[in-house]
């Protein structure tokens, strides 16, 4: 793993880069820890050049809400989310990636797609919570206001201990504990500085539609009728994009990082194929004038 800093803008992101291969930016939820994905990391280094990085004011990363250019305790606005994650594919990505996102990386990766199409080669937003796109009247399109409304009575114990009872399957796995302690220091900043942009997400569905490399949303197994996994079929039915079934959980790529990458890989390898690239290791394997060869 090759750890380290870039300057964006009033901030310093940190970020870690394993493996070599097509380049792939994971972008993190709730929290903005590169930790989420560190053995998920581990299992795809063998085929892809994986980042992973702090967002913007969290954890190991200064900006934003720590007097950023949107001003000290102020909103961010997805477009700072996203033009941080440009500058990681620009620079320690080298120009274009694959960008896989959870929860509110899948948001931002939305984002990303609709705003710097051109660094991207293709985008999977696993379970992004878009509750804007649900029908009107439905009691979770007030998500966002309630948790709001509770950090502002309660802080972020009560908004946090709330958010991790609507999250299935917390509480029955055990994160690392230098995450947790990290995730535990970034709940301010997510509930203060991040939230509202969040809260007011609304996918631009002209441009996903006009985008040149493939969208795949998609959503746990286990997660049928969250407030979090339902947009991910909203939005691809709008925009005309495939939607995937992942193993588990919104986070099983923290309680079964292997399965989860089992399941990731195959749809990663197809989305950068499809591109028209193949990867520098079975272009080794292909005799002049031939076919790959088969094992």
């Amino acid at each position: 793993m090759r750890g380290g800093v870039i300057e964006v803008d009033g901030a310093e992101l940190y970020h870690e880069v394993r493996g070599s291969g097509p380049v792939l930016l994971m972008i993190s939820g709730a929290g903005g820890d590169a930790g989420y994905y560190t053995d998920v990391a581990e299992q795809l280094a063998d085929a892809f050049t994986v980042i992973t990085y702090d967002r913007r004011g969290n954890s190991r990363s200064t900006g934003g809400g720590s007097g950023g250019p949107d001003g000290p305790g102020g909103p961010m606005d997805l477009g700072r989310q996203a033009a941080d994650a440009r500058a990681l594919i620009e620079g320690p990505g080298g120009g274009r990636a694959l960008v896989f996102g959870n929860s509110g990386g899948a948001i931002i990766g939305l984002t990303l797609a609709a705003l710097h199409p051109e660094v991207l080669t293709g985008l999977v937003a696993h379970e992004p919570p878009a509750v804007n796109v649900l029908p009107d009247g439905d009691p979770d399109r007030a998500f966002f206001a309630r948790m709001a409304d509770l950090y502002a009575q309660g802080g972020a114990p009560a908004a946090g201990r709330e958010f991790a009872r609507t999250t299935r399957g917390e509480g029955t796995y055990r994160w690392p504990g230098d995450l947790w302690t990290r995730f535990l220091g970034n709940q301010d900043h997510l509930f203060s500085v991040e939230w509202p942009g969040f809260g007011g997400f609304h996918p631009d569905e002209a441009a996903l539609k006009r985008a040149s490399f493939p969208i795949v949303l998609g959503a746990g197994a286990e997660d049928r009728g969250t407030y979090y996994a339902r947009p991910s079929v909203e939005i691809a039915r709008r925009i005309g994009a495939p939607w995937a079934e992942f193993p588990g959980i919104h986070m099983e790529f923290l309680r079964a990082p292997a399965v989860f990458a089992a399941a990731l890989r195959p749809l990663l390898t197809q989305l950068h194929s499809r591109t028209g690239d193949v990867p520098e290791m079975w272009e080794r394997d292909r005799p002049r004038g031939g076919t790959l060869r088969m094992p």
